[in-house]
């Protein structure tokens, strides 16, 4: 037999460091979830992946046990780590902080494909530069 599910909880945690302090274990301890329990499993899980930060959904069962699943970085953290730029830009339109080269936006594409709702890899490179356009960020034709 399923499972009754209580809740799902989404979070953005950055790889290999998720800890029991906020936004996780407030957000997990009132559910009742063993927050050390998560925390290692998750930590265990993106320890390769640096500082990148991570959407997370956790699906918390009425038995107090859970499952996640952890989603590709926003769009925004790619093109930023791609360009090695701290923040977008405060005003898009008028002041540029970088340029996206065709290859950089076909790699951000390709890794963000599995959480868009596309499966057209021209789409979802459409998707990533009106992200990185909003960012103040210059798209090579």
């Amino acid at each position: 037999m399923a499972k009754k599910i209580k809740t799902q909880v989404k979070l953005l945690i950055k790889a290999g460091k998720a800890t029991p302090t906020p936004p996780i274990g407030p957000a997990l301890g009132q559910h009742g979830v063993n927050i050390m329990e998560f925390c290692n499993q998750f930590n265990a899980k993106t320890k390769e992946n640096g500082d990148t930060s991570f959407p997370t959904v956790i699906t918390i069962y009425e038995d107090r046990s859970f499952d996640f699943i952890i989603k590709t970085p926003p769009a925004s953290i790619l093109i930023k780590k791609s360009l090695n730029i701290e923040k977008g830009s405060g005003s898009p339109l008028k002041e540029k902080v970088g340029k996206l080269s065709k290859k950089q936006l076909e790699e951000i594409a390709t890794t963000k494909l599995p959480d868009l709702n596309t499966k057209d890899i021209i789409q979802a490179q459409k998707i990533i530069a009106g992200t990185a356009k909003n960012m103040g960020v210059e798209v090579e034709e």
